[in-house]
């Protein structure tokens, strides 16, 4: 599989799972299984790698900053980039201190990403955080003087207890604080997580769900942020982006390979998306196998880049999609077009459309109609 120049790495490990985690993780690993975790990860990449110099690097997780910085350099050193390559870790405030983020950045990571969620101690606690909000302030603190100077930090709005006026005092602690990159997520309790089986009481609606969103992109714009896709914001700065790169491939449907347990993978030449197995032990033994292989038709590639494209803040580019697929976008989509351009949620620009605020909190609405 060649041809990609972004790589994604699944590190499933956590201390303990939080209560709204449905993603593919396992807390309290043994030693054993963790080796021979990264083992077979080093040699999936020596089997499908096919030496590219690549433009993004992506650690996530589970908690990437679990595993020992020599397994994490040895996994960066099988990979080609160079000075100008992007290459991210997710952190846990409570896997790091200073000496490791100097020796995350000694190594090459030259980008992180914190899990800080909120920083209301009694909430971090009620959904199962291990950190709390000083460590977390402290992290970031500590992630500037190790030498990063693109620091990322997540948070879950909508969750147990938490109001409007918390959640905008919560941005704008984060902006004080000189973070470069913020990502917002709308708190979702699905199936595989422990809040599934035991709702917690005092959650938000959605309506007041969408009001924290409208109230997160009015308050950072105010912090000099920009809102560059639905849930991603980057500080404005005259020398230096601070996007998500890694991310932006995958919003512009771009190749990408996925190493690890649960990773999934794009290869464009080929039109094929894959995944590898999500249970550890079957991953280690069939490293080289794929649990799934979808060779997309012209449609799907279609719709893709359409669902994509309207992640981003820019919208889509229609004379590309033409060209790319050879088709009439406004013609074919004429009705579903004037549908939400006349209710406000989809929105003319000088390269084709985007989706207006009030769009983004419909997205999946809007979007299901052009697929």
């Amino acid at each position: 599989m060649t041809g990609c120049f972004s790589a994604y790495i699944h590190i499933p490990f956590c201390k303990s799972k939080c209560k709204y985690c449905s993603f593919v993780s396992y807390p309290d690993i043994s030693l054993k299984i963790q080796n021979g975790y990264v083992n077979a990860l080093l040699k999936e990449i020596d089997y499908f790698y096919g030496e590219e110099i690549l433009k993004t690097v992506y650690f996530g997780g589970g908690t990437p900053s679990l595993l020992a910085v020599d397994d994490l350099s040895r996994i960066l050193n099988r990979l080609n980039y160079n000075a100008d390559t992007e290459i991210t870790i997710e952190i846990n405030p409570e896997t790091v201190d200073f000496q490791k983020l100097c020796a995350l950045k000694h190594i090459g990571f030259n980008r992180i990403s914190i899990g800080v969620q909120t920083f209301d101690d009694n909430i971090l606690k009620q959904i199962g955080r291990i950190h709390c909000a000083d460590r977390a302030k402290k992290t970031i603190e500590n992630a500037f003087a190790a030498g990063f100077d693109n620091v990322s930090v997540d948070f879950i709005y909508g969750l147990p207890n938490q109001n409007l006026l918390a959640f905008v005092k919560d941005l704008e602690s984060a902006a004080a604080l000189g973070v470069t990159h913020i990502s917002l997520y709308g708190l979702k309790i699905e199936d595989g997580c422990a809040f599934y089986k035991n709702i917690p009481q005092n959650i938000a609606d959605d309506d007041m769900q969408a009001d924290m969103f409208l109230a997160a992109i009015e308050t950072l714009a105010q912090n000099g942020f920009e809102h560059y896709e639905i849930s991603n914001f980057a500080k404005k700065s005259t020398t230096k982006s601070f996007e998500s790169r890694h991310n932006l491939n995958y919003w512009n449907a771009e190749a990408y390979y996925g190493f690890g347990a649960a990773a999934h993978g794009y290869c464009k030449d080929k039109s094929l998306r894959y995944s590898n197995f999500s249970d550890i032990n079957e991953y280690i033994n069939n490293y080289t196998d794929k649990a799934s292989r979808t060779i997309l038709t012209k449609q799907q590639q279609l719709e893709e880049t359409v669902f994509l494209g309207f992640r981003k803040s820019c919208g889509i580019d229609v004379f590309n999609i033409n060209k790319k697929f050879n088709i009439d976008f406004e013609h074919l989509y004429a009705d579903v077009i004037k549908k939400y351009l006349k209710s406000g949620h989809l929105l003319k620009t000088q390269n084709g459309y985007r989706l207006s605020d009030e769009g983004f909190l419909l997205s999946n609405i809007v979007l299901a109609d052009f697929i």
